[in-house]
């Protein structure tokens, strides 16, 4: 059978409540384009009745794609697995909490047709999301703006359709610690944005709680910017620079106010005190550039599939993927 069009790629994990509307949408979304399309669906693990779910589309269906995790991997992963899986022109991510609407999907399409080989889609508004959600998303976008060494536009996510030259690239990049939109704007291309208001989650919890936004964080920000690492040269010479003024300062307080100014042991304390918290701060921030280069030095396969539904041959990168050979090429993929 030939390749389709479009592949929509559909990260999951206990999407239950979910997953009948997101396919349905996508349906009548992807069926007035009046071309051939296929939705890509990865089970990261879940403990609902998500893969059951899947497996029955699929076997109705045979659009319908399903990678299913030997364990969680996480999103970035998830995605990663189905841009290993699609075969489209053009590649789409979505989440299926329906936060990100499929309907936008035609207008990203009209862009591609238009020559563009990467269409982000910004948000302009988020609903259903707290106030510290928003503030966070808002200093992380613009953090990441900042310091990272790519230009990767403010307010976006992984909702994003992807020219097949541009998913080719992105299959070459095997790095553990993935974080998928920097990875795009670094690769180039033509790129533009179409701007929607994101909903509130259709069913279900939001799989970013704290702990996962702060590690999606630092690997967005190892993963693109030396930033932390010479921020400590910094800091260093503003450290040596007050020290060397507080020498003839002290002195000199010392003589004029006398002998007991800034006496005693407690002055030694918080100055040490002081000292080993950037020692050790410093030393967490070298120890995250560390960790990731440990993990990749282990090469181990960025996942495993446990079984898959709906394809008619295992594909390619499956294999690489879970099975890494014992000498790899320095321009093969896995």
């Amino acid at each position: 059978m030939s390749n389709p069009r479009y592949s929509i790629i559909a990260p999951i994990y206990n999407e239950e409540g979910n997953i009948q509307i997101l396919y349905s949408r996508i349906c009548e979304v992807m069926d007035s384009t009046d071309e051939t399309w296929e939705l890509v669906t990865v089970n990261d693990g879940s403990r609902d009745r998500s893969l059951e779910m899947l497996q029955e589309l699929a076997a109705k269906d045979p659009r319908i794609k399903v990678v299913n995790f030997a364990r969680n991997f996480g999103h970035q992963i998830a995605v990663t697995a189905g841009l290993d899986h699609a075969t489209g022109d053009a590649v789409i991510i979505i989440d299926a909490d329906l936060q990100d609407p499929p309907e936008l999907i035609l207008e990203m399409i009209e862009r591609w047709k238009a020559g563009y080989e990467v269409v982000y889609a910004v948000r302009e508004e988020r609903h259903g999301e707290g106030w510290f959600k928003l503030l966070t998303a808002k200093i992380f976008y613009r953090l990441i703006y900042r310091i990272t060494d790519v230009n990767i536009p403010l307010d976006t996510g992984d909702f994003r359709l992807m020219d097949r030259k541009v998913v080719n690239a992105l299959q070459s990049m095997r790095e553990h610690n993935r974080f998928i939109r920097g990875m795009t704007s670094w690769i180039g291309f033509k790129q533009t944005g179409v701007s929607y208001v994101r909903q509130a989650r259709f069913s279900g919890e939001t799989k970013y709680p704290l702990g996962k936004m702060v590690r999606f964080a630092m690997d967005a920000i190892t993963g693109f910017s030396y930033f932390p690492l010479q921020i400590m040269i910094y800091v260093s010479f503003v450290l040596g620079v007050v020290a060397v003024l507080a020498i003839p300062i002290i002195a000199i307080l010392r003589v004029v106010l006398g002998s007991g100014f800034l006496g005693g042991q407690a002055t030694i304390v918080v100055i040490t005190l002081t000292l080993s918290a950037f020692q050790l701060f410093f030393l967490f921030i070298m120890g995250q550039y560390i960790a990731r280069i440990y993990d990749e030095v282990r090469n181990r396969p960025l996942y495993i599939v446990a079984s898959t539904d709906g394809f008619d041959s295992q594909p390619e990168a499956e294999a690489s993927a879970a099975s890494p050979s014992p000498e790899p090429e320095p321009e093969a993929g896995g």
